[in-house]
């Protein structure tokens, strides 16, 4: 386990109901069979789900190309062809409507975990492909493919908008290039101009003249606003602990208030960070962008609201560099659930800049993170019409055992 090797691909790669869940994978540096072996556009099966609700059961993945090579793990089976002419884009497409879901909900057997039997798999109806269908199948590959641009635009932008924040604020770049007579690299002179050329002693050891260090406390409020029985929307619109990772919300799940659970009070607003606390080296992070009026997230996210709009990336960045989530990770507690309190990710220690440094950076920032949004609203809209489309994947009746 973390060898050079295929990446592991189980349960954790599978989106509730279909599709490639998108996250750090573990890598297997042992011997592979091909029986158990991925390669991209490969499709893969779960055949267990862990909890009761069977969005695993049978769910469907397809092994992204970004991923050369993958290793199938438990309770996950891979789709074998054997040359025959059926497309895999449509039995991929058709293994992700309602109807199959429906199916493979009604088949599962079990208690605490659920099973489907592969004979029960087998068996569900192929409908036979027709031009109607092959048309579907040409948008839903055209979404997904769109979707996943989207998302790797975003990670492109979240990795800049992180290595700034750590050039900036971690390895204080700019003043090192002007103590060596150096331009600061891709900085104008007026952005330079806000850096001190020298270092003074801190309790954290060498920080820029003039800075200081404190609190992300000073620049964030923590968890400043939940609805009450009193006080609330008729409906509220869910973000869950599962839902967000690494500044991507892959489900926004509505309720009416009374229906929702009981962790849904959390008020969110655009410029809030939400950093998750249970598991929190799970990296359950997001920052949000034009939250409608009733959003709302778990209680296991810690709600930081910058005090100023000055302060808004500083926040986000600062709660959510590699170094933050490993500290919390390291620091959490509780057996099975180790979780930090929200007190401890406010309260992270950091290199204060000045004023004028701060709203520069929220000036070079805002549009990265800005731009994020954007794209994951555009991603809401094709995962929308994907979900439209899918239902019409319906027409005649073949069986399964003749495809797989």
């Amino acid at each position: 386990m973390g060898l050079p090797g295929p990446v592991l691909l189980g349960l954790a790669s599978i989106e509730p109901n279909g599709g490639f869940r998108h996250g750090g994978f573990k890598t297997y540096g042992g011997e592979c069979p091909e029986k158990i072996s991925l390669s991209p556009g490969d499709i893969y099966v779960s055949l267990k789900d862990v909890t009761q609700s069977g969005d695993l059961l049978g769910s469907v993945s397809r092994v992204p190309d970004n991923i050369s090579s993958g290793r199938l793990t438990q309770d996950t089976v891979k789709l074998v062809f054997d040359g025959l002419s059926i497309s895999r884009e449509y039995l991929y497409w058709l293994l992700r409507t309602p109807g199959y879901r429906e199916y493979c909900r009604g088949c599962g057997t079990g208690t605490t975990t659920l099973g489907l039997a592969r004979d029960d798999f087998l068996s569900f109806p192929v409908p036979e492909l027709t031009d109607t269908d092959r048309l579907i199948v040409d948008l839903l590959e055209g979404t997904e493919k769109r979707i996943t641009l989207l998302r790797e635009t975003n990670a492109t932008l979240e990795a800049i908008a992180q290595a700034l924040f750590k050039s900036w604020f971690v390895n204080f770049d700019p003043v090192r290039a002007k103590m060596e007579g150096r331009a600061p690299d891709g900085m104008d002179e007026a952005t330079a101009a806000l850096f001190p050329d020298s270092f003074e002693e801190s309790e954290l050891g060498l920080v820029p003249r003039g800075w200081r260090v404190g609190a992300l406390s000073e620049f964030a409020v923590l968890n400043p606003e939940s609805w009450t029985a009193k006080k609330h929307p008729s409906t509220v619109a869910y973000i869950d602990l599962a839902n967000a990772k690494n500044n991507e919300v892959a489900e926004i799940t509505s309720y009416a208030f009374d229906e929702a659970p009981s962790r849904a009070r959390r008020v969110l607003r655009s410029g809030d960070s939400i950093v998750g606390t249970v598991r929190p080296g799970n990296r359950s992070f997001a920052f949000i962008y034009n939250a409608s009026s009733n959003l709302t997230g778990s209680t296991g996210f810690a709600v930081l609201r910058p005090v100023e709009p000055e302060n808004t990336e500083f926040v986000y960045l600062s709660a959510t560099q590699d170094s933050a989530i490993e500290y919390f990770a390291h620091v959490a507690d509780g057996g099975a659930y180790p979780a930090v309190r929200p007190e401890v990710v406010v309260g992270i220690r950091s290199i204060l800049p000045s004023n004028e440094v701060m709203t520069a950076f929220h000036n070079v920032t805002a549009p990265l993170l800005a731009l994020i949004g954007e794209n994951q609203l555009q991603a809401q809209t094709f995962a929308t019409l994907r979900d439209t489309l899918l239902p019409r994947l319906i027409s005649g009746q073949l069986r399964l055992p003749e495809a797989a």
